[in-house]
């Protein structure tokens, strides 16, 4: 069986409730080997033989005893296909961003080499197949332990894998569901793709630097350079631009190539041609592979089914962005403010429960401390200047234009005090770096946000909602349906169509998962 017919089968993977009895003893329904059983007191010595294994010895035995302690990888005739497939697949784990080899690579070589027939004779073989399946769904599907991304700040939900429940699909020769049913949330194999492609780009030599001119603050359309020629043959090989002419001219073409490339890259869009615009163009191309393979492991983390839900919000950090999902369309897009690196907003799900229109502003005590009083000690009418006013002994804002939270907040209860509101600064969301405020995020055009999520609300039509917001006085609109809410942080991303984007690290996330990653067992 190939590499791709072994993935067909595993992405049939639905996340089996592991809670049979410890005792239960079963056969997996359409599973095509031959039952075939061993001493199950071989196991044991087993992992003395091989101790680095020795984690995964209760999912091993687990692995067994659903199986009646049957072999699994072996059948009369020796390897079976499932597990010839498995041993093609790790051999390819770099192509799943996976820096890593098998401890005991040499040795499943020989099983292969050798053609050992393990049956009746060598358990270790079996064993060692099985030690192979644990460490490829370990690394593969799993990714890095969930204390750990707790401890890097990683709150969104994890997704449960079953080691036996995933066996069970894979030797079942289930059919292949639809995208909705893969083990991994899509996005991970649209990086997967956009992987190779950078592999190849590296082997076939990157790209050069281009000349950076410390005379030239810009070229405009209609300039002529060298450094444009360059810049020209750096866009055509990451597709931004579809043919190179070798011309040195800033012509019309080459400017949609540059806007295409400044939006993919988390720049405003523009037709000058910036120093900043150059350097990311001279990023290596090897800095942009690691940053790929970063991201693919935050996708390991996350359960699919958070983006299967009928509806959902989506923040995305690095890329200062939001998206309102409902029946798998995008509802509503904009620009956000999030917090900047002394106040980062966290990575974690809610949901929203209720719409506040003309809210007051509870101001945190962070802020009474170190703004609003040393704001008093200077001018006496600090608190009125800013429609503020003192409330059981903290500070809260008056409803109204010039509110810091806007006409509208939405709230999704959670222990952080973190939630979506409008602002009176709109000229915030014109910046390229939107890392300004203290943990919540602000929303560009955030009431048309509420026409949307209240859309069905015969209570909140746009009229209604357009006058709550101008009442000066707080109105709740709660949510019947409350709606998830995901924050998440990735700093590549790849689009419906297949392009992708680089997005600035702004709470310096990325190298610290890389050391993790590209650390060799």
């Amino acid at each position: 069986m190939k590499k791709n017919a072994f993935l067909f089968i595993i992405s049939t993977i639905l996340i089996v409730i592991a809670g049979e009895s410890c005792n239960q003893k079963r056969s997996t329904p359409g599973y095509k080997g031959s039952y075939i059983p061993f001493d199950s007191t071989l196991i044991t010595p087993f992992f003395e033989a091989y101790p680095v294994l020795k984690k995964y010895e209760t999912e091993m035995v687990a692995l067994y005893r659903n199986f009646n302690f049957n072999y699994i990888w072996f059948d009369k005739k020796g390897v079976t296909e499932y597990g010839s497939s498995l041993y093609s697949n790790v051999k390819d784990l770099e192509e799943e961003g996976i820096a890593l080899i098998f401890p005991y690579q040499k040795n499943i070589e020989e099983i292969f080499e050798e053609k050992i027939d393990a049956v009746g004779e060598n358990t270790n073989a079996e064993f060692l197949l099985s030690g192979l399946y644990l460490f490829y769904i370990d690394k593969v599907y799993k990714g890095i332990d969930h204390k750990t991304t707790t401890n890097l700040g990683w709150l969104l939900p994890r997704k449960m894998v079953s080691y036996t429940g995933l066996l069970d699909s894979v030797l079942s020769d289930q059919k292949s569901p639809n995208e909705d049913s893969l083990p991994l949330m899509s996005q991970y194999y649209r990086l997967r793709d956009v992987l190779k492609q950078y592999r190849s780009i590296e082997q076939k030599g990157g790209w050069k630097l281009i000349d950076i001119n410390p005379e030239i603050k810009a070229y405009k359309p209609n300039d002529t350079a060298r450094a444009i020629r360059q810049i020209r043959e750096r866009l055509f090989l990451t597709g931004d631009i579809t043919q190179n002419n070798g011309s040195n001219l800033y012509d019309y073409e080459m400017v949609a190539a540059i806007q295409k490339f400044q939006l993919r890259n988390g720049f405003n869009k523009d037709t000058l041609i910036l120093p900043e615009h150059i350097q990311a163009m001279n990023t290596p191309v090897g800095e942009r592979i690691k940053t790929i393979v970063v991201n693919m492991e935050r996708c390991r983390w996350v359960s699919p089914e958070i983006f299967h839900a009928s509806e959902f919000v989506f923040v995305n950090i690095p890329s200062y962005e939001i998206n309102y999902i409902r029946d798998g369309n995008t509802e509503f897009n904009s620009p956000v403010v999030v917090g900047e690196s002394m106040t980062k907003t966290v990575i974690f799900s809610g949901k929203m429960s209720y719409i506040v229109f003309s809210p007051w502003w509870n101001l945190p005590k962070s802020i009474i401390e170190k703004e609003v009083i040393p704001g008093i000690e200077k001018n006496k009418n600090y608190l009125k200047s800013h429609n503020m006013e003192w409330n059981d002994g903290q500070v809260r804002q008056k409803p109204g234009k010039n509110n810091s939270l806007g006409l509208v907040k939405f709230i999704f209860p959670n222990s952080n005090d973190i939630y979506f509101h409008d602002t009176p600064a709109k000229s915030l969301f014109e910046k390229e770096d939107r890392s300004l405020s203290h943990g919540c995020i602000r929303v560009k055009n955030a009431h048309e946000l509420a026409y949307k999520i209240l859309q069905d609300d015969d209570k909140w039509t746009p009229g209604k909602i357009d006058a709550a917001m101008k009442s000066g006085k707080e109105k709740v609109a709660g949510l019947e349906d409350k709606i998830p809410v995901h924050i998440g942080y990735f700093t590549a991303w790849v689009n419906d169509q297949g392009q992708v984007s680089f997005y600035k690290d702004v709470y310096d996330r990325d190298e610290r998962l890389a050391a993790l990653l590209f650390y060799k067992e």
